[in-house]
């Protein structure tokens, strides 16, 4: 299938005086209802957890990452193997970031964006304490230093569409420089521009390839919107993005609302975006997972969210329930024969209890990850399907007090 379904993406249920909705994203391995939480597996894996337990903690679709598949193991062997979704025996729908994301985490090494402070000292030669500049940016693209040997690479706008076609996502994401709130005005509009015209570039590519390859599955395309905290960068971003097209006359299958994101205006951002972009298209937050920002964007219009943050700290023994998140490595827990949260339906509240999973990070055994990172996932995934029938019922306003009064008591 060389084009785009004409249904690709449909709304439903819309918030009362507000731009929130539910909706239905189809893509060729399957149907994702939304709003919906996208887990990442960077390397095409879910750290610590098979495939076949994401799919039964109700995970609709999966995103990995474009820079760490091209370094290892290479685009070719993933398109040679059929693709993400066949390499990693997932048979859902994926989605892949261009490399954008590493401009910023390589280039200054900071690594939640949305957590950076906007009142510190603003510069444009901002770096990360302790870290290493690993990646340069010109008009023309990117040069990367590897993190894995110190070999260099070039990212341009092309080369992110080739490595993505050959990863075989779904969804994949033009190719844009994330900056830092840290950055200066003037350093925000020459990255606004020049994300713009990699914009361009990513398009009349993506079409060259859909061309070529056209024995494959289409690819959706989502162009990325940047601007910081600027709210009149953020709508020029997304009035840009939309009035670019191809030679086919199509512009962008959706959007990503990515860039410097600053917690407090979180809800204000995404609405500026939402307003200028088109209704009948995807919204994709790129790098939330907190309960209060999921409300907060999807009642601003967010439709798709990924972050990886519920493995990551479940790696690290902290557990997200409904009553809070807790580090269950602390003593408190050792002789706590309960499951991690109570209301809780996967796996491992099913089996395992407090006590067990303290045993199993005191004694640094993988079966602490693992077992954590499932119910992780599990709570973020099942908390924004929640929102979802929340929404179609008319209940967001009670639920969200709900949830957040009991999250945040």
């Amino acid at each position: 299938m060389s084009a785009p379904q004409d249904d690709f993406f449909t709304v439903g249920t819309r918030l009362d005086s507000r731009l929130g909705r539910t909706g239905t994203l189809r893509t060729p391995h399957g149907t994702i209802a939304t709003p919906a939480f996208i887990a990442v597996g960077t390397k095409a894996t879910v750290k610590a957890v098979l495939p076949e337990s994401m799919k039964e903690l109700g995970a609709q679709a999966v995103l990995a990452n474009a820079y760490h598949l091209y370094l290892q193991p290479g685009p070719d062997i993933v398109d040679e193997a059929g693709g993400l979704g066949a390499f990693m025996n997932w048979d859902g729908p994926t989605f892949t970031d261009s490399g954008g994301f590493q401009v910023m985490s390589l280039g200054v090494g900071f690594k939640k964006v949305i957590a950076m402070d906007a009142s510190r000292v603003q510069s444009d030669d901002v770096i990360a304490e302790g870290k290493e500049r690993l990646a340069r940016v010109d008009d023309d693209g990117v040069t990367f230093k590897s993190h894995l040997d110190g070999s260099r690479h070039r990212f341009t706008p092309e080369v992110s569409m080739q490595i993505q076609h050959q990863l075989g996502a779904d969804v994949m994401f033009a190719f844009d420089e994330l900056t830092t709130l840290m950055n200066t005005r003037a350093y925000q509009e020459l990255s606004l521009d020049r994300t713009q015209a990699w914009a361009v570039r990513c398009i009349a590519e993506h079409e060259r390839l859909t061309r070529e390859r056209d024995d494959k599955p289409y690819q959706a395309l989502f162009g990325v919107v940047q601007g910081a905290q600027y709210e009149d960068l953020r709508r020029k971003a997304a009035r840009g993005l939309e009035s670019i097209v191809g030679e086919s006359g199509r512009g962008f299958d959706g959007y990503g609302i990515g860039g410097a994101l600053e917690k407090q205006n979180l809800g204000t951002i995404v609405r500026w975006v939402n307003e200028e972009l088109p209704e009948h298209k995807p919204r994709h937050m790129l790098g939330i997972s907190e309960p209060d920002d999921f409300f907060v964007a999807i009642e601003n219009g967010a439709d798709t969210f990924d972050c990886v943050n519920p493995s990551r700290v479940a790696r690290n023994a902290a557990i997200y329930t409904r009553d809070g998140r807790y580090n269950v490595n602390t003593a408190r827990f050792r002789r706590d024969f309960t499951p991690l949260d109570r209301d809780c339906d996967c796996y491992t509240c099913a089996h395992y209890t407090r006590a067990y999973l303290h045993h199993l990070f005191k004694a640094k055994e993988m079966l602490a990850s693992t077992l954590a990172t499932i119910h992780n996932e599990r709570f973020t995934v099942r908390l924004v399907d929640d929102i979802r029938a929340s929404i179609r019922e008319g209940r967001f306003d009670e639920f969200k007090a709900e949830a957040l009064g009991r999250f945040y008591r």
